[in-house]
């Protein structure tokens, strides 16, 4: 039996992690939420919740796993106080992390980092050997977390840090329901001039690869977790266009135009500003390289496969 502690289990990732794993054998879950009440409708029948005070005062739980998930979103408006990422993500990390090292049965920890704590624009392919670098307050807590977690890791005990880049699937409507609305209205995308390629992760690779860490079949460490092939926003929205059935036209409209438009936007009260065109338009590129090795098997869910079920659960 697998005695799973998860916190933040009423996230998108939580939610759907919970349901993975219950439909897998052998799992005994326990939820940690802020407000009890509140999540039990939340979640699926069968899972014990707990709040955080009593998980940090609990001496002998006997759980084997925990995983933590709880965090503080990047706040893309930035009107979120810096103090806050750090009281949530580094702070709360450390108070989780040493329940974990108190619990003597438990012998597996895995904490959901971020691609933000490594880089924010890097240059290049991003794998686990780049030295991080983050510009944000967001990414400066989640860096704090993952170093205290592996700096005080203790023997017997198995750390691992994943580092997911965009996660997606049903249920998370974020910046690709907004291309998806775009395009589905039959408004032609006006940044087709712009060549850039991100990588995306199927919530359905990152629930496979949790549950191969709790089968005991990765050894601990740093992971960056993404699906296979990144794709261009132009691709994107082909894809969306096949799924919508809409025509998904593209136009290359002039970067200098496109340019002269957004710098516009900062004044006028248009769709584009410098700020949107920049999120819209570059490039951020992750190598699974080291976690592909380590699995010595194919995450189970393409690039395509996965976008296609996430833009089609839009509609539902």
């Amino acid at each position: 039996m697998f005695k799973t502690l998860i916190t933040g289990c009423t996230g998108f990732v939580g939610s759907n992690l919970i349901s993975y794993l219950q439909k897998q054998a052998g799992y005994e879950i326990t939820g940690v939420s802020r407000n009890v009440d509140a999540s039990h409708g939340a979640l699926p029948a069968g899972i014990s919740l707990i709040a955080y005070p009593d998980l940090l005062q609990e001496t002998s739980a006997g759980w084997n796993s925990y995983i933590h998930l709880a965090g503080m979103a990047h706040d893309v408006k930035g009107t979120s106080e810096d103090e806050a990422y750090f009281e949530v993500n580094f702070e709360l990390t450390k108070q989780v992390f040493q329940r974990f090292l108190q619990d003597e049965e438990a012998g597996t920890f895995v904490i959901l980092s971020s691609m933000k704590a490594v880089a924010d624009k890097p240059e290049g392919v991003v794998g686990e050997d780049m030295a991080p670098q983050p510009a944000t307050a967001y990414g400066k807590s989640k860096l704090m977390a993952e170093e205290y977690v592996l700096e005080h890791e203790r023997e017997g005990k198995r750390v691992f840090v994943l580092r997911p880049c965009m996660i997606h699937g049903p249920g998370n409507k974020g910046n690709l329901n907004l291309l998806y609305a775009l395009i589905r209205r039959g408004i032609p995308w006006p940044l087709g001039s712009f060549d850039n390629r991100r990588s995306f992760l199927s919530i359905d690779n990152l629930n496979f690869v949790i549950h191969e860490i709790l089968s005991g079949r990765l050894s601990p460490g740093v992971y960056h977790v993404c699906d296979d092939e990144p794709l261009s926003t132009n691709e994107l929205v082909s894809l969306i266009a096949k799924t919508t059935e809409k025509s998904g036209r593209i136009l290359s409209t002039p970067k200098w135009l496109i340019h002269s438009i957004a710098k516009a936007g900062h004044v006028l009260p248009l769709p584009l500003d410098q700020e949107r065109l920049q999120k819209l338009t570059e490039s951020y590129v992750v190598s699974n390289a080291k976690l592909k090795k380590a699995l010595g098997k194919e995450l189970p869910v393409n690039v395509r496969d996965g976008l296609t079920r996430t833009f089609r659960s839009f509609n539902d």
